[in-house]
């Protein structure tokens, strides 16, 4: 949290990955706890699998939905790559979380190694985790891999909310048809 008490998230991946997904539960779970909630969201060519970056701000009181450099408590990277693109948001203190997943793209890639080589100059804890791969034998897809994430940062308490505050934005934010998959996803990140 930074000085006036406002938790600061940040959500990098690509179009198509639940970015937008993560930003309604988390929000939802912020309001539900009473706190004022400010979000922006940054749409690359998100239609076309391009960088998308979200931004969740909640507090007492928060004044700007943009998270100021250097500034965010937890970073969510749905892809490897994309975590570089949150680097600019982290300090010491940033707790990032990395999908271990490679999108291919047209632009030159870092390898795993070389990604945590840069992480490691910004953060002092970046955790890379099988999420796609989890959510793809588990539930048969990996667009519930964000999800997974979610809730193991909820489980390490990396996130001010328990994992049922999340069950229940889950079911306020989404329809019935998507609770039981997101639910599980939640729960995997959880053992």
């Amino acid at each position: 949290m930074d000085k006036n008490g406002t938790f600061n998230i940040i959500v990098v991946g690509v179009g198509g990955q639940g970015l937008m997904t993560l930003l309604k539960i988390i929000s939802q779970a912020a309001f539900d706890a009473g706190l004022d909630v400010k979000t922006s969201e940054l749409h690359g060519l998100s239609q076309r699998g391009g960088s998308v970056s979200v931004y969740i701000r909640f507090g007492e009181k928060v004044f700007s939905p943009l998270v100021p450099q250097g500034q965010a408590d937890l970073i969510l990277a749905l892809e490897q790559q994309e975590s570089l693109n949150g680097l600019y948001f982290a300090n010491k203190k940033t707790v990032f979380l990395i999908n271990q997943q490679e999108t291919p793209t047209m632009a030159q890639t870092a390898d795993k190694a070389e990604i945590e080589q840069e992480l490691k100059k910004v953060v002092r804890r970046a955790i890379f985790l099988p999420a796609s791969n989890v959510c793809q034998k588990e539930l048969g897809s990996d667009v519930f891999s964000g999800v997974y994430l979610l809730g193991y940062a909820a489980k390490k308490g990396f996130l001010p909310f328990k994992r049922e505050e999340l069950e229940s934005a889950v079911r306020e934010t989404m329809p019935e048809k998507y609770w039981e998959s997101n639910l599980k996803a939640l729960e995997l990140a959880g053992h």
